[in-house]
């Protein structure tokens, strides 16, 4: 390789791309590569596999999925940025909720793209990222405004609101955590407080909108 194309190569944003679909990262990747500015330098199915990628390959840019097997995107950005805190991420998800982007921003996520965005979208997430700014594009920007202060769970909380999504009662939440049914009435309570609901119910479907809790 000459040393004018050396260069040329350097100067390409270098970008990691995890998604557990397969399809998706062939896409994904084709996308990227088509860029003469940019060029995949791995591809990892997990966050685990994603770790272990990073340190050796050192992406510029990584495109993190949210969902995956094992590892969450939100627990590999922080273990990877742990290590590398200047690491530079775009999350590339479904995941469409203000709890969501919340807790990749919190992380260390400088960029946030829902799935089925224009691709120009992605590249100029990438492109901003890279250069050290911020990419929320408007839908984002407007889930993650919405926020209410102080609806954020606790742990217990969170451990509650999952079971009551999955149709426990409370005597069932109280036997699976070892605690007492007035414990759980107590969380229930905190719970439709913070998410501004009435019932149980209301307050299941408010979680899964805005990402507090997801169906498998």
């Amino acid at each position: 390789m000459s040393t004018v194309n050396a260069d040329r190569v350097a100067e390409k944003i270098k970008v990691m791309v995890v998604d557990d679909h397969p399809l998706m990262r062939v896409g994904v990747a084709s996308i990227v590569n088509a860029r003469a500015d940019m060029t995949v330098v791995a591809q990892a199915g997990t966050g685990e596999e994603a770790v272990t990628l990073f340190f050796k390959h050192k992406p510029d840019v990584t495109l993190m999925d949210l969902r995956l097997p094992g590892m969450s995107g939100v627990d590999s950005i922080r273990s990877i940025r742990e290590t590398h805190p200047r690491a530079r991420f775009v999350v590339l998800t479904t995941y469409e909720g203000d709890a969501d982007i919340h807790r990749a921003l919190e992380a260390g996520a400088q960029g946030y793209v829902i799935k089925g965005m224009p691709y120009q979208t992605l590249v100029e997430a990438l492109q901003r990222v890279h250069t050290g700014g911020r990419f929320l594009p408007p839908p984002v920007a407007r889930a993650l405004a919405s926020r209410m202060p102080d609806s954020e769970l606790s742990a217990r909380e969170q451990e509650v609101l999952t079971l009551l999504a999955s149709g426990k009662s409370n005597k069932d939440i109280a036997s699976t955590l070892g605690i007492t049914e007035a414990t759980v009435k107590c969380h229930v309570s905190a719970i439709l407080l913070r998410l501004n609901v009435s019932d149980r119910t209301e307050a299941v479907v408010t979680a899964l909108h805005r990402g507090l809790i997801h169906l498998e």
